[in-house]
């Protein structure tokens, strides 16, 4: 564990308790989810590992980006098949505003509906046939394409669907079938690190950015796994290391990204929320010769909701044995009723002062009105009115730099914005820069997370202790600064684990 000293920003000790509390809408005032419920790990193209959302810019223009990446521990390179999308599975971004919020309620949803075809299926090349050059060239066989659907949610009325548009999955980076993820676009090399401009991308993410109807834009393929943490130590009895060992290192996820005009939100001056779930289609029985006539009529009847996902930390770290596979079924609207107790009286406070601190530790273990303001209800919330977020670049020398003023510590090492539409902890609009306003590509969730536990932010002046955490302090390949910001996914030639 590190330094459990006082958080020496222009922060100092005054008022954190209000700027988190502030950065939620006034009414509703950490590991990721990797593999957070039973049933769920047994489902891996369902299985969400991280949800994304921030205020992000470019070309004059503002936008929330929201992202979701699902498949946990992804194999970079397995050989003649290949990991992907499941059709059978719809993949939903919900962004709450208003009142809904509050409520956990999604008042947008955006779906992603996949479908994959072979070039050819006369041979045992899955996935490649060739060099690939661009994607759904001659060389790719295993194509996979997305519609993207907006639905929006009428309290008391029919629910309205616009298609928004339609897009290509790239390949995965297996290699020398797909040089150009890779350094000097050679596949014996490994991945590219972050750029800072589009037009330094990859050939293949580049290509595979779509242009939507309304401004949006989107992005789904394989990426590096943007979460980093020493999972293995944290959940051995949190006999922590020092340097930590990222369990991430090395592996890659699917990731699904969405650039959503603001206008399309309603402006930018709000709070709104994000979360994101998925769902899967129950097949028929053989016997049911009725079923696809049914589907034809309701096909939403027919998924059912097996995994979701908002702020990092939650399922996996608050919630019991006992409530997991429920959280992943059940509405963001049924939290204050059900989940709200966990955040109250979070085991992982006590875990802390007795694995960690000998049994006299600092983490109040009651009454945690602080968390229950953060995750109830699970959704990530983010304030719109303030500047674009600050972005992360690389961790060493050689990388693009992160924004000036980025921590991955978020408010504990002084990165906050200005918000037009609370006052903040300052009574000025100063409110965190990073999770749990938003969270972004590069949030040290994991430290924030302990940190904020093992604190007391209910109290003003709050009493920090840290910051603090698991020793891994960067993720293992830089992020790219420009849509779809996670990394590029390793080389399945060429990677390695901690």
């Amino acid at each position: 564990m590190k330094s459990l000293s006082a958080l020496k920003t222009p922060l100092g000790r005054i008022g954190l308790a209000a700027a988190l509390a502030l950065s939620m809408p006034p009414s509703s005032v950490r590991a990721s989810s990797h593999m957070d419920a039973p049933l769920i790990t047994l489902d891996d193209a369902a299985n969400t590992t991280d949800v994304y959302a921030f205020l992000s810019q470019h070309d004059g223009h503002k936008y929330l980006t929201a992202a979701l990446s699902v498949s946990p521990f992804e194999e970079p390179g397995i050989g003649p098949n290949a990991f992907r999308f499941d059709d059978n599975v719809r993949y939903e971004i919900h962004v709450s505003t208003g009142k809904d919020v509050a409520a956990g309620r999604a008042t947008h949803t955006y779906r992603f509906d996949f479908r994959t075809r072979f070039a050819n299926s006369k041979t045992i090349l899955q996935s490649y046939l060739g060099v690939i050059q661009t994607p759904g060239d001659a060389a790719q066989n295993l194509i996979q394409s997305y519609t993207v659907t907006r639905i929006d949610h009428d309290r008391g009325k029919r629910d309205r669907s616009y298609v928004l548009g339609c897009g290509m999955v790239p390949p995965n980076n297996q290699g020398i079938a797909t040089p150009k993820y890779n350094r000097n676009d050679d596949g014996e090399m490994p991945a590219k690190d972050g750029v800072a401009n589009a037009a330094d991308l990859d050939a293949y993410t580049a290509a595979a950015v779509q242009d939507l109807k309304w401004g949006y834009r989107s992005f789904a393929g394989q990426r590096d796994d943007g979460f980093y943490g020493d999972i293995q130590a944290i959940f051995d009895l949190l006999k922590l290391r020092s340097p930590g060992k990222d369990a991430m290192q090395g592996f890659n996820v699917r990731t699904i990204a969405l650039e959503i005009p603001i206008d399309q939100l309603g402006g930018d001056m709000q709070v709104v929320g994000v979360h994101a779930t998925t769902s899967r289609l129950r097949l028929p029985v053989l016997a049911d010769r009725g079923w696809w006539d049914d589907y034809r009529r309701d096909p939403d009847r027919h998924y059912v909701q097996v995994g979701r996902q908002g702020n990092p930390l939650f399922c996996e770290g608050f919630v019991a044995i006992e409530d997991k596979d429920a959280y992943n079924r059940m509405s963001a609207t049924s939290d204050a009723s059900t989940f709200r107790k966990y955040a109250l009286k979070p085991e992982l406070a006590h875990l802390l002062n007795v694995l960690v601190f000998g049994g006299a530790g600092p983490a109040p273990e009651t009454d945690r009105t602080d968390l229950a303001g953060i995750f109830i209800p699970d959704l990530i919330k983010v304030d719109l009115s303030t500047a674009p977020a600050r972005l992360a670049g690389g961790k060493d020398s050689s990388s693009v730099a992160s924004d000036a003023g980025y921590s991955r510590l978020g408010i504990f090492g002084g990165d906050v914005l200005i918000s037009k539409v609370q006052p903040g902890f300052d009574g000025k609009g100063l409110i965190p820069g990073g999770w749990p306003n938003g969270r972004r590509f590069g949030d040290d969730v994991v430290d924030i997370g302990v940190t904020a536990l093992i604190s007391d932010l209910r109290v003003s002046p709050p009493v920090i202790n840290g910051p603090a955490g698991d020793n891994v302090d960067g993720n293992d390949i830089g992020y790219n600064k420009v849509f779809p910001y996670a990394a590029t996914p390793h080389n399945g030639r060429i990677h390695g684990h901690h």
